[in-house]
């Protein structure tokens, strides 16, 4: 689902130092030094190995990677497919892990993990989705990657992630004693789609604005510069709608700014959108919206869960046998995520936890299995006088079948 790119510092003019410190510096220095320094360093090498399966990044004529800027960043560090970056490194990942005969399990949902008597985790509950069926996966090492919690539609937002993202890694680990951190810190992507209704909520990349698209107000005036980094982008949009109600209401009452996606052409040249943003053309054509011709009217969309599982540099959490990846984690991006880091962070520290986790398996011994913590979780709740109807892991949204997502929002 990831459209906009993947960031790597790999032209003569950059370097993982810069990277460093962009990434620092957009997350408000609450990242975990270690892990940001992992992630630059092992940027390049990820980019190589990508093209070494077969990823086609844009190029230019001569071989040349294109790359572009994002916001918050000091360098063009951008790497691409077109407007589906990450369509196109799955389509290949997959391919690969299809060739190498890798066994998986499809259509089954881990409820829990399992742990033993020596305090590891040694597996998980799982559940098959359609029979209904529990069963018990043993193993030495757990790798924890089930991203974000975009459906719990934190403070009434739309959101651009899949349907199945209910923060369950988050409540399994915690559960198990893994110490969380930056939990408080969500973003929202300054540029959802706001209209028309189908579509609100959905991703226009961030690649837009880095090819000269740029956001205006009801009277057409620049309110902020283009490339803030995104929490600072998506602040000003909200702003713009609801204290200085210079936005656009739609006909369902959602408010929103434009986003002046024309300019594109008129800085780059004509085609440049069909070229480069083949996949929102094509979005807002089904609409009658000709985004080279007219502007998108778009406002702040759920998107990312910048807070999670605390790791080491080697994706280890504080409990023996347990390893995270990717949005999952907390500590990686601080308060806020650039553009294009979390497609390069779920590659660095999923290739770093399937090593760590392969290695611990060598040599690991497990117990026996027990869900005792699962007892001493809810005699927390108690002790804390916490009552609750909710229940976790949720799997998939509580609104399933049950009501159509409200779209509008209540923000003031």
């Amino acid at each position: 689902m990831a459209q906009g790119g993947i960031q790597a510092a790999d032209n003569p003019d950059d370097s993982p130092v810069l990277h460093y410190l962009d990434v620092i510096g957009g997350g408000h220095y609450a990242n975990k030094p270690d892990l940001v320094e992992a992630m630059v360093k092992d940027a390049p090498d990820v980019i190589k190995w990508h093209e070494s399966l077969g990823v086609m990044f844009d190029k230019t004529p001569n071989g040349t990677m294109v790359e572009i800027a994002g916001g918050g960043t000091s360098r063009r560090r951008m790497h691409s497919c077109k407007d589906y970056t990450g369509l196109e490194i799955t389509r290949v990942v997959l391919d690969e892990f299809i060739n190498k005969e890798i066994s998986f399990t499809e259509f089954t949902s881990a409820v829990d993990l399992i742990m033993d008597d020596k305090g590891q985790v040694a597996g998980a509950v799982l559940l098959d989705m359609e029979t209904d069926e529990y069963r018990v996966a043993r193993a030495k090492s757990v790798v924890l990657s089930t991203g974000s919690f975009g459906r719990l539609h934190i403070q009434g937002f739309a959101t651009t992630n899949h349907y199945g993202a209910t923060g369950d890694g988050i409540v399994m680990a915690y559960r198990t004693g893994a110490i969380l951190r930056d939990l408080d810190s969500t973003q929202y992507h300054p540029t959802g789609a706001a209209y028309p209704e189908q579509i609100v909520g959905q991703l226009a990349t961030e690649k837009l604005r880095g090819r000269g698209a740029q956001p205006v107000n009801k009277d057409g005036e620049l309110f902020v510069y283009h490339l803030e980094p995104r929490d600072i982008e998506s602040s000003s949009y909200i702003r713009e709608c609801y204290e200085r109600d210079n936005g656009i209401t739609t006909p369902t009452g959602m408010r929103g700014v434009w986003l002046d996606t024309p300019m594109i052409e008129k800085v780059n040249g004509s085609g440049t959108i069909e070229r480069e943003f083949a996949a929102m053309f094509r979005t807002f054509k089904k609409f009658g919206i000709d985004i080279r011709k007219e502007p998108m009217l778009v406002f702040p969309t759920l998107h990312y869960q910048n807070g999670g599982v605390e790791i080491n540099a080697q994706t280890e959490t504080n409990i023996p046998g347990l390893f995270c990846a990717g949005e999952v984690c907390g500590g990686v991006h601080g308060k806020n995520r650039l553009m294009g880091n979390s497609q390069l962070d779920i590659y660095v520290f999923g290739r770093r936890a399937g090593i760590a986790a392969a290695e611990r398996a060598k040599t690991a011994t497990i117990g026996k299995l027990t869900l005792a913590h699962l007892d001493k979780y809810n005699s927390w709740l108690e002790e804390a006088g916490v009552k609750t109807d909710r229940k976790a892991p949720m799997i998939l949204p509580e609104y399933r079948g049950v009501k159509t997502l409200e779209h509008k929002l209540n923000i003031l």
